[in-house]
């Protein structure tokens, strides 16, 4: 390339049509306590490729220093063993593709694996299961539709390779953060020769489905770790412009992501490269939105996380990107890294908060009534001093990572020895109860109890304030065996089991998600105590006796039964009563006056608008022990 213009060297190939396949070599220092690594020896891929061919193999050539003497290159040409780029023609037939765009108030997500979503089911043909054609298929588009979600947030799809210690033992990185190609749809999760248009027809079909796809994307880190790892791409072509650098040892890497290595957003080729991958996902592929991994670390300035960085400004005013779905993960490994509420508007954030808080209150962990109470509101005392709106927060008892809600009532502790790693690997802190047994049981009550709180916990989910994530699998009952970090289990620990499908709890969640799109019961608006026609406030909180809850009966942790008046918001027809008991036993509780209709009892798994029983308030009325019920007040 024989030309340098503003930082880029650059060239003209007259004759690189599609289907030509390249690498690229870089010539300079080799330098490494200066930041500097080319080594024109390896054949590096192009960031910016569109298509990978072949396959990364964990051989001595892709390493760029001598293995004797790491302070010196490696001299072995790696070109046969490594990624190459291709050329590809972007023309595709999207038709009438027309994105859904769901109001923001009115998201419900659903975090799938592609892979793992149809690798056992039944009902997709074998040739297409695992693969994004088979999330294509009918029996897979069905399910979406009956659990009423209508967006679903994809675990990493772009090409990855897996980790040396992960080959070694026979593993693959299955979740797939380990991201090489940005541009290019996983290999590894199509059934045709075409993975590009294959990912293109899967959007086209969810999106005839009337559901928004959102892709989990990886631009904290790259596949090639720390000073050690293999020479890939970015290190080679300017290690120093790609990464942040260690300030006292340019040797070595910030590492903020727990991966090796951390890329530098204050580059401005570097902000482009991600600005450049969002804006051909959404252009040239569809994609509705993305959840950012990681994401403090894409506006880490000097010194620390900046809620003004320059990639929140760009994003911003990008006529592609700015309105499309943004969120974060709001956490990081560096410094200050913990920045829930932090980011910009517009932006949606995952809300650990709501997750230990619904764990702790119905599974015995430290909680209290008015802890619980502000992760029903969206968090009210994170998101709203900022000025963000209740939608922002994210809410989700059980992601990816971690425990699967079936697991998260039947497991105390972690049981990841299939992982390679003595089991140290995971959390140990998961606030989960199991019940009494430890894993699988016959014992009635047990399996009684924890079927109880597993409806308590979704109905919780998803008729709180904010944006409700579900966990694909979570409705059908999926088991992991108490494997809290299954990032590494491509097999049947993670893949969902449709055979053994809890078909009663996918019936319950459905019709929650129903209840929650008719009617939105707690709206995307903050409360703040004003009353309706009726000199009603719009919430009203009360004990068992029906008294409103003074300060300290907020924060009395021996107590988790309560009530809440919801009025007029929304688009429930009349005002709502919602009713919480988190004991082991029944309580009675006074409800306000009125007749009240019953529409939704956890504890029974009973969901219906129009046939519950008629409850006269004033009266006691018994809740069951672990359950959740909302009734509506009739006219």
């Amino acid at each position: 390339m024989p030309a340098l213009t503003d930082d880029v060297w650059h060239g003209y190939l007259p004759q690189a049509g599609p289907g030509l396949t390249y690498g690229l070599r870089a010539h300079g220092p080799w330098l490494p306590a200066s930041g500097d690594r080319f080594n024109p020896h390896k054949l590096l891929l192009d960031p910016w490729a569109r298509e990978l061919v072949g396959r990364f193999e964990w051989r001595g050539e892709n390493f760029a220093f001598d293995p004797d003497h790491p302070d010196r290159p490696d001299l072995r040409d790696n070109a046969a063993h490594t990624l190459k780029a291709r050329v590809v023609s972007d023309r595709f037939d999207w038709a009438s593709d027309v994105p859904p765009r769901v109001p923001r108030s009115e998201l419900r997500l659903l975090e799938l694996h592609v892979k793992g979503f149809t690798a056992q089911h039944p009902q997709v043909p074998q040739r297409l299961r695992g693969t994004f054609a088979g999330l294509a298929s009918e029996a897979a588009l069905e399910h979406l539709r009956r659990l009423g979600i209508n967006a679903v947030c994809l675990l990493p799809v772009q090409e990855h390779i897996d980790e040396q210690r992960l080959v070694a033992r026979g593993l693959t990185n299955y979740w797939g953060y380990n991201t090489v190609g940005f541009f290019a749809p996983e290999r590894r999760y199509a059934a045709s020769g075409n993975p590009r248009d294959e990912f293109r027809q899967m959007v086209r079909a969810v999106h005839a489905a009337g559901i928004e796809v959102i892709l989990d994307v990886v631009f904290n880190h790259t596949a090639e770790t720390d000073h050690l790892g293999p020479t890939i791409s970015w290190r080679g072509l300017d290690n120093a412009g790609w990464y942040r650098l260690d300030a006292n040892d340019r040797s070595l890497y910030e590492n903020h992501t727990g991966c090796g290595n951390t890329l530098d957003l204050r580059q401005p080729r570097v902000l482009q490269f991600v600005l450049d991958c969002l804006r051909y996902w959404v252009t040239e592929m569809h994609v509705d939105g993305f959840r950012f991994d990681l994401a403090p670390v894409l506006a880490r300035g000097a010194l620390g996380f900046e809620r003004d960085h320059p990639f929140f400004h760009a994003v911003a005013q990008d006529p592609v990107l700015a309105g499309i779905r943004l969120i974060a993960e709001p956490w990081d490994l560096g410094p200050g890294g913990y920045q829930l509420g932090k980011f910009p508007p517009g932006w949606l954030e995952w809300n650990d908060r709501f997750r230990d808080g619904a764990r702790a209150f119905w599974l015995g962990g430290p909680s209290s009534r008015g802890e619980f109470a502000q992760r029903l509101c969206a968090s009210s005392d994170v998101f709203q001093p900022t000025g963000r709106a209740p939608f922002c927060s994210v809410n989700y008892v059980v992601s990816h990572d971690g425990f699967t809600l079936n697991d998260l009532v039947s497991y105390n502790q972690r049981h990841n020895l299939a992982n390679g790693e003595d089991n140290l690997d995971g959390p140990g802190h998961n606030l989960s109860w199991n019940c009494g047994v430890e894993g699988p049981t016959s014992d009635p009550q047990v399996v009684q109890t924890r079927q109880r709180l597993k409806r308590a916990l979704l109905a919780t989910l998803l008729l709180a304030q904010g944006t409700p994530m579900l966990a694909a699998g979570d409705e059908l009952g999926h088991t992991q065996g108490g494997n809290n970090n299954p990032y590494c289990q491509d097999n049947e620990t993670s893949w969902i089991d449709w055979v053994n499908a809890d078909q009663a709890l996918t019936q319950f969640v459905s019709r929650l998600t129903a209840l929650r799109a008719a009617w939105l019961p707690l709206e995307g608006h903050w409360y703040d105590g004003r009353t309706d026609g009726d000199g009603m406030a719009d919430l009203q909180w009360f004990d068992v006796q029906g008294l409103a809850l003074d300060a300290d009966a907020w924060r009395d942790p021996g107590q988790r039964a309560f009530g809440a008046r919801i009025g007029r918001s929304g688009r429930a027809p009349c005002p709502l009563l919602l009713l919480v008991n988190a004991d082991e036993t029944d309580r009675p509780l006074r409800l306000p006056p009125g007749a009240w209709r019953l529409v939704v009892d956890s504890a029974e798994g009973f969901v219906s608008k129009d046939n519950g029983p008629l409850v006269i308030g004033g009266a006691l009325w018994t809740a069951p022990s672990r359950s959740l019920t909302l009734m509506t007040q009739e006219e």
